[in-house]
């Protein structure tokens, strides 16, 4: 077996481990072909799209518009024994529609903790003041990498 294969996050622990993360980098393409890392909350949705959003006048907006390729980065860890991580690749689709940007916000502020889930028409309705300025970006990945060097007991 392979270290590649020894430190691999089982499904079950990539979903853990996702669902207790915070912020995500996005690294989208920049118009000179350099990568444009930025963090970002994010929410799961059932199927296992990753999506955030932004706004519409963003930088990773205009990147995305130009080459929708991405990677999303979620890592941790202090020390090299300890880093763990996955890795998504897709491609984002991007979406201005209000109801959409609404369930991305309202997805991403309970998850996050920035808002409570108590009340959710009055949350929608605070959220609605931003959405039409914002755009909802989804990721589907195609790829996905983990790692999670705890596995390897400390022998490298």
């Amino acid at each position: 077996m392979s270290r590649r294969d020894q430190i691999q996050m089982t499904e079950a622990e990539r979903r853990d481990f996702v669902r207790a993360a915070r912020t995500v980098i996005l690294c989208s393409i920049a118009k000179d072909g350099s990568p444009h890392p930025m963090p970002m909350w994010f929410g799961v949705e059932d199927d296992g799209t990753i999506a955030m959003t932004t706004f519409a006048k963003s930088q990773k907006v205009r990147n995305l518009e130009r080459d929708p390729r991405v990677s999303l980065l979620i890592e941790d860890g202090e020390d090299y024994a300890k880093l763990r991580g996955v890795v998504f690749y897709g491609k984002a689709q991007l979406s201005q529609d209000t109801k959409a940007v609404l369930d991305v916000l309202e997805r991403v502020a309970t998850r996050s903790g920035a808002a409570p889930a108590a009340d959710p028409k009055a949350l929608r309705a605070a959220l609605e003041k931003t959405a039409a300025k914002r755009v909802a970006i989804r990721v589907r990945p195609d790829r996905i990498v983990t790692w999670d060097h705890a596995k390897l007991g400390g022998v490298y």
